[in-house]
């Protein structure tokens, strides 16, 4: 047998929600060719939307256990997507962990991935005011031969990009690699890999880039700072964020909690989650699809006045440690099976990565307050003052998909 080639796995992701200085311009929807607008193609997806959401709680609760007292931010989308892409080369045990782990099992193969191509094209958005995109690339060593299916699937099925790299000079690999994703979340993250091993053949990199206007935004003149409580009753300053108009919201008396929705332009929301003193852990035990449906089923319009962190935060994962928590270890090791990428070759993942960059703000263009402006009724306002660790999930509204899911414990990042 050939020696073991290394492939590596990099996702970073990016949400910035922030006014676009530009004039506003249609928004743009990328949306799926005309065979993936068929019933067949929205049915897989909204199968697939289902089982990405409870793989995201899953892996934020394995994550939280281990940190309670950590920020966490990842994109469950980003990491599913990219596993799920990968999945096109593995078989036997290696495919069948994927499966288990990401929750494809019983899932038909071309269902999976008809259903992650839907997707893809739903969420790559792009508009002055909301941009949303999602790119796969694959950096192929010239020594690794891979199968002309494989790479067709790829391409065809996840809109991956192939660009031919020399691993034999690993320095300047690294730094074309780092720029590339440099480049794609818009000089946000930076430095990504830190090296690479010896021996690798090919290395995928999945960025998400999400750049967004609040549907309402904040005044910066009414930001003041003010104190954000932390675990143990401690407290740090922090600039809070206030503006009062009419939201979607609910008291979740079963898990003690108070929910709140707020909209992007385009068809993105925010749904923040802040737990009454000491129920956060009830509350993340608690996440699943049917919370999140009777969370919605309790939402009503009311004029409430909100107080949210101004801050930013970054997520960095290691998923060769993090998934092993979920069962996915033998695309880690040697005997794992990639034959469907090459079958001349032995294949490996030897690292994968994964970044995610929160940063929430107020800022908008001087004078644009029109976007801002609401006819309030005259009720007393509901006040929700998010000054404790709270919990926010960036969701699609259409099928809906979730894209990121954090925990704020912390909003200075200390």
């Amino acid at each position: 047998m050939n020696s073991m080639l290394g492939l590596s796995l990099l996702l970073a992701g990016l949400l910035t929600v922030e006014s676009l200085l530009q004039p506003n311009l249609p928004l743009k929807n990328h949306g799926p060719v005309n065979q993936i607008e068929s019933l067949k193609g929205r049915r897989a997806a909204q199968e697939l939307t289902k089982r990405n959401t409870e793989f995201g709680f899953k892996l934020y609760r394995k994550l939280a256990s281990n940190s309670p007292n950590k920020n966490i931010f990842f994109s469950p989308f980003s990491i599913s997507s990219a596993f799920s892409m990968l999945s096109l080369g593995a078989q036997d045990s290696t495919l069948d962990e994927i499966k288990e782990g990401f929750n494809f099992r019983d899932m038909p193969e071309k269902d999976l991935h008809e259903g992650f191509h839907y997707l893809i094209h739903r969420i790559n958005q792009e508009g002055q005011d909301l941009k949303l995109q999602l790119t796969n690339t694959l950096f192929i060593d010239k020594k690794l031969q891979p199968q002309k299916k494989f790479m067709t699937n790829v391409k065809n099925e996840y809109n991956a990009d192939t660009i031919p790299t020399n691993f034999q000079n690993l320095e300047d690999t690294r730094k074309q690699i780092n720029d590339y994703v440099s480049q794609k979340t818009r000089g946000k993250i930076n430095n990504l890999i830190k090296n690479i091993d010896p021996g690798t053949a090919m290395l995928l990199t999945n960025c998400i880039f999400f750049r967004a206007r609040w549907q309402h935004e904040f005044d910066p003149k009414a930001t003041k700072e003010g104190d954000f409580i932390l675990d143990g009753n401690k407290s740090v300053k922090v600039p809070m964020m206030f503006r009062g108009g009419m939201y979607e919201t609910c008291y979740d008396e079963q898990l003690s909690c108070t929910v709140l929705e707020m909209s992007y332009q385009g068809t993105l929301t925010a749904t923040f989650v802040l737990p009454d003193k000491g129920k956060m852990e009830n509350v993340e035990k608690a996440l699943n699809t049917d919370t999140l449906v009777r969370w919605k089923k309790l939402m009503t319009q009311r004029v409430v006045d909100i107080s949210l962190p101004r801050f930013s935060i970054t997520g960095t994962y290691d998923l060769k440690r993090t998934l092993s928590y979920l069962g996915i270890t033998k695309i880690f090791e040697e005997h794992g099976d990639l034959t469907r990428i090459s079958p001349y070759q032995s294949l490996k993942v030897g690292e994968a990565v994964h970044k995610a960059v929160l940063k929430m703000d107020e800022r908008g263009t001087e004078g644009a307050a029109g976007s801002g402006a609401q006819t309030l009724p005259m009720e007393k306002p509901f006040s929700i003052i998010i000054n404790r660790p709270f919990l926010v999930i960036i969701k699609d509204n259409i099928l809906p998909t979730i894209i990121f899911i954090g925990k704020i414990t912390n909003p200075t990042g200390a």
